[in-house]
């Protein structure tokens, strides 16, 4: 019986994709360990003192963010979606910033590749690596909504 021909080689577009999540996983990684110290030294002051944060573990997440909300925050609203980002002054947010990282490094890579599929005039992958990106960004954006939760 015959095998078939396959392929073992990586294409162009392959390695760049590997490359920059590679790139992106070890940032991610690093400012992960790093945030963390920053959180654990009190180098960068959390929000939520570090003796409390067991007291909300059990609770539901949409409980978890009115009772911070009311305890230490006194926001108009529960911070959700992306309004971490205007609390990264203080240390259990800061570590959001890698977590951001490494969920949108593959937005990343497919944009990255899209110059090398252009080149070889493979305008199917093309369409797809700009449409995932697309779909991946507006998912990550919060502008759409589904379900109760």
């Amino acid at each position: 019986m015959a095998t078939p021909n396959m392929n073992t080689q990586a294409s162009e577009e392959q390695i760049v994709y590997a490359k920059i999540l590679e790139k992106g996983m070890f940032t991610g990684l690093a400012l992960m360990v790093i945030t963390f110290v920053l959180y654990v030294f009190r180098i960068v002051p959390p929000m939520i003192p570090r003796y409390e944060i067991a007291n909300y573990w059990r609770m539901p997440v949409k409980e978890y963010l009115e009772a911070i909300n009311n305890n230490y925050l006194h926001l108009a609203h529960p911070p959700t979606g992306w309004a971490w980002i205007y609390l990264i002054n203080k240390g259990d947010f800061l570590n959001f910033i890698p977590i951001a990282i490494l969920s949108g490094i593959t937005i990343m890579c497919y944009l990255v590749i899209v110059p090398t599929l252009l080149r070889k005039k493979d305008t199917a992958y093309v369409v797809m690596c700009l449409a995932e990106a697309a779909i991946l960004t507006l998912a990550a954006s919060g502008l759409l909504t589904a379900g109760g939760h």
